[in-house]
């Protein structure tokens, strides 16, 4: 393969080099910005990471305020998706390896080490594992006492489980009673990261009906063809997620009787369903609410099989406002070039 670019040829490998190196220099541009931003603390979650962002803070001249990512090996009995602490993960730094990893790091002049992190999971009902955590870290903080070095923040990351179907949610009390107890007489900044916890039940998914399709036979599927699919909504597909599916408004047809219906997307995949076996009262034309989207739903959203992805609006009791504009087939080819 040769390319012929303003008179210039450009070989292959030259093209890879070219692009490896450019995805490159965005990595350590980005390194580069949230050090010169003075960035609170940094998360390193490798060796090879941290020697990055040390040698691009000495350049700079600044020192980049660090924290080593800890995996504690502690099971979050959740999804294996989104299980991250344990040792199998490819997250963060191996207790065993997390001391001489800080030693380390407090030895590099263009570093100040000022925290330790960790983050087990998503999807966490459960106190004990945080506990466990904790445990784990806070065992590592006093070493590191032991070593001359002062841990100022504690990460605990996030994870907090929300209710999606008939999941006990994450007690927030119980699990501020674990922390209390464990952190009683340490002067340290804790850090919790709640995301999903606070945003789930704040966004859902509207889609429509467009096709029914009634199983032909007692104990076959019925199928519900919708306008929204797993590029719009990934978790069900990904994860085998439930998510609640609510009739908003039935079509100017008159709505049939419940049936248990799959709701599927046009997506050329038999993984694009939304929802399996719900028992609804569907008519073509029918509006579905697919509740609890605001988390892992349009951050995961795609242009798989050249789909826009859909709008973004923002609701309250005064009105609705575009947060972000539907896309366009112009949108999604703007970046292309015909060459």
């Amino acid at each position: 393969l040769t390319v012929i670019i303003s008179d210039y040829k450009f070989s292959k490998e030259s093209i890879r080099k070219n692009i490896n190196n450019k995805a490159n220099r965005i990595y350590k541009n980005l390194s580069k910005i949230a050090i010169k931003c003075g960035v609170d603390m940094l998360n390193v979650e490798s060796e090879s990471e941290l020697e990055r962002i040390a040698a691009r803070a000495q350049l700079l001249g600044q020192r980049a305020r660090i924290a080593v990512r800890v995996n504690p090996d502690v099971d979050p009995r959740t999804h294996p998706y989104i299980a991250t602490g344990l040792k199998e993960s490819k997250f963060g730094v191996p207790r065993e390896q997390a001391l001489a990893l800080l030693r380390r790091a407090a030895q590099l002049p263009a570093l100040e080490v000022v925290g330790v992190a960790c983050h087990i999971g998503s999807q966490i009902s459960q106190t004990a594992p945080f506990g466990e955590a904790l445990a784990a870290l806070l065992a590592l903080v006093d070493e590191l006492a032991a070593h001359g070095i002062r841990i100022e923040q504690l990460d605990i990351g996030g994870g907090f489980g929300v209710r999606y179907q008939d999941e006990a949610p994450l007690d927030v009390e119980s699990l501020g009673g674990v922390l209390r107890q464990a952190l009683d007489g340490r002067d340290m900044k804790l850090i919790v990261e709640p995301g999903r916890f606070l945003v789930a039940d704040a966004g859902v998914l509207l889609t429509r009906v467009e096709y029914l399709k009634p199983a032909s036979a007692p104990d076959g599927r019925s199928y519900a063809i919708v306008d929204a699919a797993m590029n719009d909504l990934l978790r069900p597909a990904l994860y085998q997620s439930w998510h609640e599916v609510q009739l908003v408004s039935e079509s100017l047809q008159d709505a049939a009787a419940p049936r248990r219906w799959n709701i599927v997307g046009p997506v050329c995949e038999s993984g694009d369903f939304l929802a399996l076996d719900r028992e609804l009262a569907l008519s073509e034309g029918a509006l579905l609410a697919i509740r609890s989207a605001g988390a892992y739903g349009f951050a995961q959203s795609s242009n798989y099989n050249s789909r826009p992805r859909p709008p973004e609006v923002l609701v309250d009791e005064t009105g609705f406002a575009v947060a972000r504009k539907r896309e366009t087939p112009h949108d999604m080819l703007r970046l292309e070039s015909i060459v």
